[in-house]
């Protein structure tokens, strides 16, 4: 998966370390974006590049991952240093780049101690992700460049016709019977109609869940916010939707991903009056960002049912994340019913 040799005279041009590359460990792979830590002369990196079967813009996704990383340099938001990016595609026969390897867990893999017995940790590690993203929000997009900030435009107004398109687009995978999707047509309607007439722009991480987060070992801090290739200028809050829309719920019958059941994280209207209080942003018509993020990540998921429907991804899975985004579309229906915005 990458060429130890070629890295080690890759770093050496860069002045990243001396002697051998050593304790190589392969994070993730295969299909997914390729992720490898490694140690050189006492300090540990992480060393990332697209999958061997790139997409069509794989390159530049991760190109896009490094400029976000770098712009963050420097900021309040946790996140891994950028320390060196590689744009020779002969080089590796892709983009790379390495940053700084962070120690820390991931709740959807290990919930260790003390967090998992103390129930006050657990508490602050659902506000210490959300004093995180509210930094992210606070900073001026303009760090991401100012043609980014201009493509922003409209960016509220496009939200579900986009994401419609999307769903659409599945009709072009041979055995999709969608969208035998319970809500998805209302949800659409209700979005378009109750938009905010005002909206801040502002960087937004585009895929913010306990998945793409690193807790600190002895703190209830959040060590860094990871996978940035989704990172884009919006409304911020689309990001605090997505949290909420993903948030363990035990009355909900979708998969949190969780490793272990945290019975302490505070509620939605914690989390909530949490990031208004950080970010100094009014929540007063919230509901429609988490309303969008559940229609967002239902549409995003129903595309590997349709996948799978077409042979191109595992039936099995494609038959979970159609069931997941039948109860995101649930959990959007059941806030439009208790919405103060009404259709």
């Amino acid at each position: 998966m990458v060429d130890i040799d070629v890295l080690t005279s890759w770093l050496d041009r860069n002045g990243i370390g001396d002697g051998p590359v050593t304790d190589v460990v392969i994070l993730t792979g295969g299909t997914q974006n390729i992720l490898v830590r490694f140690t050189r002369d006492g300090q540990s990196y992480v060393f990332r590049r697209p999958p061997l079967h790139k997409r069509s813009n794989s390159d530049e996704t991760m190109r896009r991952e490094a400029r976000v990383l770098q712009a963050l340099a420097g900021s309040d938001v946790p996140h891994p240093r950028l320390v060196a990016s590689c744009e020779d595609l002969d080089l590796m026969g892709c983009f790379f780049f390495v940053m700084e390897s962070v120690d820390g867990f991931t709740a959807t893999t290990e919930v260790p101690e003390p967090h998992v017995s103390s129930p006050r940790m657990q508490h602050d590690m659902g506000l210490s992700m959300v004093d995180a993203v509210a930094a992210l929000g606070l900073l001026d997009p303009v760090r991401l460049g100012a043609e980014q900030v201009a493509r922003a435009d409209g960016w509220i107004e496009r939200q579900v016709g986009r994401w419609r398109k999307q769903l659409e687009s599945y009709h072009e995978l041979d055995g999709w019977p969608g969208p035998d999707l319970n809500g998805v047509e209302e949800i659409g309607a209700w979005l378009d109609a109750n938009r905010p007439a005002d909206w801040t722009k502002g960087i937004i991480h585009g895929d913010y869940h306990f998945g793409n987060v690193m807790f600190r070992r002895d703190t209830a801090e959040v060590a860094a916010v990871v996978d940035w290739e989704l990172a884009t200028v919006g409304d911020p809050l689309l990001d605090l939707g997505h949290l909420l829309a993903t948030w363990p719920n035990p009355d909900e019958t979708r998969t949190t991903g969780l490793a272990r059941h945290l019975d302490g994280l505070p509620g939605r209207d914690e989390l909530i009056a949490r990031y208004g209080e950080v970010s100094g942003r009014d929540m007063t018509g919230f509901d429609w960002y988490q309303i969008l993020a559940c229609y967002r990540l239902a549409i995003i998921l129903e595309g590997t049912h349709a996948r799978a429907c077409a042979g191109k991804a595992d039936a099995a899975l494609g038959q979970r994340f159609h069931g997941v985004s039948q109860s995101l579309l649930d959990q959007a229906l059941a806030l439009v019913a208790t919405s103060t915005q009404t259709l």
